[in-house]
């Protein structure tokens, strides 16, 4: 008696899912169109048939064996009444035919794959486009608008689109009747299978032009540079995504157009360094500053200068903060913070006064 389970590498508590899974396993690599072995493959079909069913695996796991009437004694004593012929008749001339349906999406992408769409739909869809766009520092501060140079697929001007000569007829495809699919026989030892695909000769359109349009040769679209006048948000930062609906490639045949995309990259500036929302900066104050305190201007990110309190006693890598003076937020109100980092600078060559006065300050302690 065959041990269906073990065929199929499954346990008695095996679920249909995992009986599904296991054949859809075995299937693949068995299956003669792909150098495997047919009577292996025949006998985890048998297997999955009688598993995946119900009644028949009841009938299986209590008698060992199938009771299907007429069927159980077509020349096999005792046997489980699985027949090639059962799944969907047998033809003398042509072999045995089987019914994809009952094995459900198994033998979807095993035989028939998916089938495309035919009569346009995303098939004629236009790719999208992602361009890189380097901005400056400033230009995150506000929204600004920007020009864009993108070279792209656009509806053909002679034939807007329809992929035929001004004047000529489009007619419907002969070879799919204007269905844009097409159904190949594939003859096998285990039968005839029956694939959907798209027609080759109208690549899925249905319809064909008398004759193609000169300027696109029946695509209906030419590749074009174009300019774009794009917003650019305040507050974007390297690597955001802008998405431009519709502006990328258009499709052929009045197919819809795909999008562009915009990566930002923001360039680095010679001053400030960028966190997030914030800005770093880093200034020198003399020695005579940081002991004795001091009011100073440093730059700011949109013009001109701020000016900050530097306190008496400050040590070198003091931070200092100027709130609102940092980059502004995206897609909401206000701006992040300024830290300036305070240096105490050494001077590298003194004159002799200057020696003088910190040879006095020495003798004093400090």
């Amino acid at each position: 008696m065959k041990d269906y389970y073990n065929i199929l590498g499954v346990t008695k508590a095996a679920t249909v899912e995992d009986i599904k899974k296991a054949y859809r396993k075995m299937a693949h690599k068995y299956h003669p169109d792909k150098g495997g072995d047919a009577s292996k493959f025949k006998e985890v079909t048998e297997a999955y048939q009688i598993l995946s069913n119900q009644d028949k695996r009841a009938q299986y796991d209590k008698f060992g064996k199938v009771f299907e009437g007429s069927s159980a004694g077509s020349g096999q004593e005792g046997g489980f009444g699985w027949n090639w012929q059962d799944t969907a008749g047998f033809n003398s001339e042509e072999g045995f035919s089987f019914d994809l349906h009952d094995f459900g999406d198994i033998f979807e992408d095993f035989f028939t794959g998916k089938a495309s769409q035919g009569r346009g739909g995303e098939a004629r869809r236009g790719g999208d486009i992602e361009l890189l766009l380097d901005l400056p520092l400033e230009a995150v501060l506000q929204t600004r608008e920007e020009t864009v140079s993108v070279s792209r697929f656009s509806s053909c001007a002679r034939c807007q689109g329809v992929g035929a000569e001004p004047g000529t007829k489009v007619r419907e495809c002969f070879s799919c009747r204007g269905a844009g699919q097409v159904q190949q026989i594939r003859k096998t030892m285990f039968g005839t299978f029956t694939k959907s695909g798209i027609c080759p000769e109208c690549q899925g359109e249905g319809l064909k032009p008398e004759k193609l349009c000169n300027v696109c040769k029946g695509e209906g679209r030419v590749r074009n540079q174009e300019q774009f006048k794009v917003s650019i948000p305040a507050g974007v930062d390297t690597n955001q995504l802008l998405k431009l609906e519709g502006k990328g490639d258009a499709g052929k045949k009045r197919g819809k157009a795909g999008d562009l995309y915009l990566r930002i990259r923001i360039k680095p500036h010679s001053i400030f360094q960028r966190r997030g929302d914030d800005l770093y900066l880093s200034v020198s104050v003399s020695f005579s500053q940081a002991v004795m305190g001091d009011e100073i201007e440093v730059p700011v990110i949109d013009g001109g200068v701020v000016k900050i309190q530097i306190p008496e006693g400050t040590e070198s890598g003091k931070i200092v903060k100027v709130a609102g003076k940092g980059l502004s937020h995206f897609a909401r109100l206000g701006r992040g913070i300024m830290f300036v980092e305070l240096e105490i600078k050494v001077p590298k060559k003194l004159s002799q006064s200057q020696k003088d006065l910190l040879s006095q300050l020495k003798k004093e302690g400090l």
